[in-house]
């Protein structure tokens, strides 16, 4: 008699499982993917939401994406619309709305903590101008940041 009621408590207890799914184990999304797929230390930038069209990763910083030098390059200003940071210093990436080595202008940070921005919808620089498609240079920093990128 006891076989039989543990044998029915185990096939009642997998029953529960298969109906009820484990809350734990979601799927990965795109940019989950995208950021384990991507070299610790590195910065990148899609073209698309959810990680999907890359435009460049770097370990550096690039003061006019628009221009024919470092890793953005001509048509990648003010294209990016999803994010990741993958660094291992623990730095910022600090994003700017305009070009330069001054590093003035309206800007916003996306912190190590934060991974990635699948979006950058409502999203906004210090000036108020949306991120989305507005991004024209990037650089690493510690901290002071006037703005932090938020999913």
């Amino acid at each position: 008699m006891r076989k039989i009621l543990a044998t029915a408590a185990t096939l009642g207890l997998a029953a529960l499982g298969a109906i009820v799914p484990a809350t734990g184990a979601q799927a990965a999304t795109p940019c989950d993917n995208a950021y384990n797929a991507l070299a610790p230390g590195k910065f990148a930038a899609y073209n698309a939401t959810n990680c999907g069209t890359l435009l460049g990763s770097t370990e550096g910083q690039d003061q006019d994406w628009g221009n024919s030098t470092g890793v953005f390059q001509g048509s990648d200003t003010n294209q990016a619309t999803s994010l990741i940071n993958k660094g291992t210093s623990g730095m910022r990436v600090q994003l700017f709305n305009g070009t330069g080595d001054d590093w003035a202008g309206g800007h916003t940070c996306l912190t190590q903590g934060e991974k990635y921005m699948s979006s950058l919808d409502n999203q906004y620089f210090t000036t108020g101008i949306e991120v989305n498609n507005q991004i024209s240079s990037h650089r690493w920093i510690w901290s002071g940041c006037g703005a932090v990128l938020d999913s």
